[in-house]
């Protein structure tokens, strides 16, 4: 049975690698944020790696995520890579999606979790999200709103919402993060892995993460922010700038999401070359040494997969699993 499996799966990948030199002819796009952002800098690994198996692919930044999935309602791009309660929250026209439902976003796959944090200067002395309370951190997010429910979460890890901090107005991701280097502000928020905070720590001299609770009232806590937000523990390792000892850190789940104008020939294209390429993606960027193939059809509350997704996975008789 074991061999008949593997068989099958590897007659599947072959036949779905050969749809790579029909969509070959045709370039497509995977909308991200700008440089500097870990999305961008997985979209850049993501197209060189697929590119080796005939799949052209461009990387286009968009200033903040309503861009990028208003790029793939509109088909302006075929691609992206969000965080799935972002996805769900556009697809349902809530938050800063208000009156903009975005009808046409189809799940391809989980890629990866994604732990985030507010992370400080070394030299602040701060190593608790309470100590927070009355400082100066990131606050408005009006090229990048979908912070504002981020940092809440963090805030609550510590018991603090941001009533309890002085909200510094600042317009995107990356600007919060200079904000911190030029010490307008005393925290920033990023994922961990992301090259800005290497930049940051190089800069200031030192950076670190700072560490909430994450017991159960907590988990309720940021789960009523976003429903597909947990807690994960995140070693120390030398690409995870600002993490000096195992923490559990708020988490959410990178997808890869289409336009509903993309052909089922595309993405099964792009998932089997993605699987075949996943050791060098890896290489090139570490975190998607958490990407696999077989992990990567979840069951998202709210979410609608791309029928090509749905066929990939049901070839390889890869399973839907639970949230």
């Amino acid at each position: 049975m074991m061999k008949k499996q593997l068989i099958a799966g590897a007659l599947a990948l072959g036949a779905t690698l050969g749809l790579a030199a029909q969509v070959g002819a045709q370039t497509v796009s995977i909308a991200t944020l700008p440089q500097g952002s870990v999305w961008n800098t997985m979209g850049n690994v993501i197209a060189g790696a697929v590119r080796e198996d005939g799949v052209r692919m461009v990387v286009q930044p968009y200033g903040g995520n309503l861009a990028m999935m208003q790029a793939l309602e509109q088909g302006l791009a075929e691609f992206s890579i969000n965080d799935i309660n972002d996805v769900i929250a556009a697809a349902e026209g809530i938050d800063h999606y208000d009156g903009q439902a975005q009808s046409n976003l189809r799940i391809v796959a989980k890629i990866n979790p994604l732990p985030i944090g507010l992370y400080v200067r070394t030299d602040s002395g701060m190593t608790q999200m309470s100590e927070l309370e009355g400082r100066r951190v990131s606050s408005g997010w009006d090229g990048f709103p979908l912070a504002n429910s981020h940092v809440s979460a963090l805030l609550a890890t510590g018991g603090l919402t941001y009533d309890d901090v002085e909200g510094v107005p600042t317009p995107g991701l990356i600007r919060g993060s200079d904000d911190l280097a030029a010490g307008r502000t005393e925290a920033a928020f990023f994922a961990v892995g992301g090259p800005k905070v290497a930049e940051v720590n190089a800069t200031v001299d030192g950076v670190r993460f700072l560490q909430g609770a994450s017991d159960d009232a907590t988990l309720n806590a940021i789960q009523a922010i976003r429903p597909a937000f947990y807690f994960s523990e995140v070693q120390p390792a030398p690409f995870r700038v600002g993490i000096e000892e195992p923490m559990m850190m708020v988490t959410w789940d990178n997808v890869l999401v289409a336009g509903a104008h993309v052909s089922d020939e595309t993405v099964m294209a792009l998932l089997a070359s993605m699987a075949e390429r996943q050791s060098d993606m890896a290489e090139a960027f570490p975190p998607f040494g958490a990407f696999g193939i077989e992990r990567s059809y979840v069951d998202y509350p709210g979410a609608v997969y791309h029928p090509g997704a749905i066929a990939f996975f049901e070839e390889r008789g890869i399973a839907l699993q639970d949230f």
